[in-house]
């Protein structure tokens, strides 16, 4: 049968994408649907067909899945932040553990039966009493206008750079909403004008909040079109009655860009950074510094890291992209010596500040790019590593970078991962290059969406095995 746009179909989804969307299948053609779940019987009309697929709108549940659930925010659907809210959170790990397996063989190379030797279960936010909401210690907000004009705060509609206003998000913590609030009135009585993305014109561009969960700190960074912003003293002293509040600033980024945060901060109150505390370690955390967003997640991460590790306290340590700290601080615990590369200076900054806070002596950091500082580090200084931990972005290591590492000849090699496709491609590089993969475990750091993070650990064996 031939299908057209515009042409209602009815369908059993038995699948799910890699983005979260539901897959039925009908006359062997694929269709794809956002927001349908394993289990719906639903009515869809079509979008756009292509060769053999096409993607699809869900217009009607006719049978709801045994395993769809009511999400919890109303604009679910709108935002698209939280791709899988409507499934349940079991359904959800599992849905991450084939998202890891796939890409581990799909783009890896490496056999199911391999697979399921060294996978581990994926480590979930459902246990001691824990709950898959309010979990992100960190949000940015745009700021906008809606069609009335009205100074709104909230997040972008899927693929859009349109604000769904929205104060109150189900991931993040309570306080967002009366620090949005505050602002927005703050803004409206002193004629303060939001940023324009098709004009480039207007003042207050983000809201960056972030929250120390042991601690209960809390940080706002105002980014601004500007150098300044008006009434500045005023804002501070609103802002500073909320409880917990410890720092608030100001971040300046007059680029016509989709970068949120420029280079640049300054304080109008308080400290500069905000403290938490994993595992008995304390982290202080500034504006531009990267900071997992989970931190209940990532301690059950991080103690991954280190079991996977092996460290018996006479190990020499290389944490590459290691932020302010977190893993590098992990490892010194059981480490002889730990060096951390990270390419954001404030970052390193504070990865120093934390060495010193909590009287960590073994760590010594460096301010580049991994893959130029590892090299030289290794080729100029002789530096050598028992154990190599990374955790890059999503794009992934740089070639040069991993090549370094196949010439240090590590015994072990630590890669936490936020995307299982780069990591899948870094794995089967260095697993033809002398290394084994031995043990992978999926970490749920992202409830809600289809997000997941994966640490793996392979072990030298002196010549390419997949």
């Amino acid at each position: 049968m031939e299908y057209k746009k515009d042409d209602l179909i009815t369908l059993v989804i038995d699948d799910m994408g890699i983005d979260g969307e539901g897959i039925g299948k009908k006359d062997g053609f694929a269709f794809f649907v956002k927001d349908s779940v394993i289990g719906d019987k639903i009515e869809a009309k079509i979008m756009k067909v292509k060769k053999g697929y096409a993607y699809a709108r869900l217009m009607r549940i006719i049978a709801p899945s045994s395993e769809r659930t009511d999400p919890i925010c109303q604009f679910y659907k709108q935002c698209g932040g939280c791709q899988i809210q409507a499934l349940n959170y079991e359904k959800q790990l599992a849905f991450k553990m084939n998202k890891v397996m796939n890409n581990m063989q799909r783009i890896g190379g490496f056999s199911q039966e391999t697979l399921e030797k060294i996978m581990e279960p994926v480590i979930g936010m459902n246990s001691l009493g824990q709950t898959p909401y309010h979990y992100r210690n960190k949000a940015q907000f745009p700021i906008g206008t809606d069609k009335n004009g009205e100074i709104i705060a909230g997040f972008y509609a899927t693929r859009t750079h349109v604000i769904i206003p929205n104060t109150d998000c189900a991931l993040g913590v309570e306080e967002n909403r009366e620090i949005l609030e505050t602002i927005i009135k703050y803004m409206k009585e002193n004629k303060i004008s939001a940023y324009d993305e098709a004009t480039g014109l207007g003042l207050v561009r983000h809201i960056l909040i972030r929250k120390g969960f042991a601690t209960g700190e809390l940080m706002v960074c105002v980014v601004i079109n500007g150098d300044r912003i008006p009434f500045q003293n005023q804002l501070a002293d609103v802002l500073s009655k909320i409880k917990g509040m410890t720092s608030i600033s100001i971040n300046m980024n007059k680029k016509r860009t989709n970068v949120i945060m420029g280079p640049e901060c300054y304080v109008i109150w308080g400290k500069d950074s905000i403290t938490d505390v994993i595992n008995g370690i304390c982290f202080s955390i500034s504006p531009l510094s990267f900071y997992q967003i989970n931190p209940i997640q990532t301690e059950k991460l991080y103690n991954a890291a280190l079991e996977y590790a092996g460290l018996t306290g006479k190990e020499t340590v290389c944490d590459l992209y290691c932020g302010i700290g977190t893993i590098s601080l992990f490892m010194a615990q059981k480490a002889k010596k730990v060096y951390g590369i990270e390419i954001v200076a404030q970052a390193v900054q504070d990865a120093k500040k934390n060495a010193e806070r909590n009287h960590i002596e073994n760590v010594a950091f460096y301010e580049g790019k991994a893959e130029v500082l590892l090299p030289q580090l290794y080729e100029e200084k002789g530096l050598y590593a028992d154990v190599i931990c990374v955790d890059p972005p999503r794009k992934g290591c740089d070639e040069e970078c991993l090549s370094t590492m196949v010439k240090m000849a590590p015994k072990r090699i630590v890669y936490v991962s936020c995307d299982s496709a780069t990591l899948a491609r870094d794995v089967k590089y260095l697993c033809a290059n002398g290394y084994e993969l031995k043990r992978i475990c999926p970490v749920d750091m992202f409830p809600q969406t289809v997000h997941v993070e994966t640490v793996v650990m392979m072990q030298y064996c002196g010549k390419g095995k997949n």
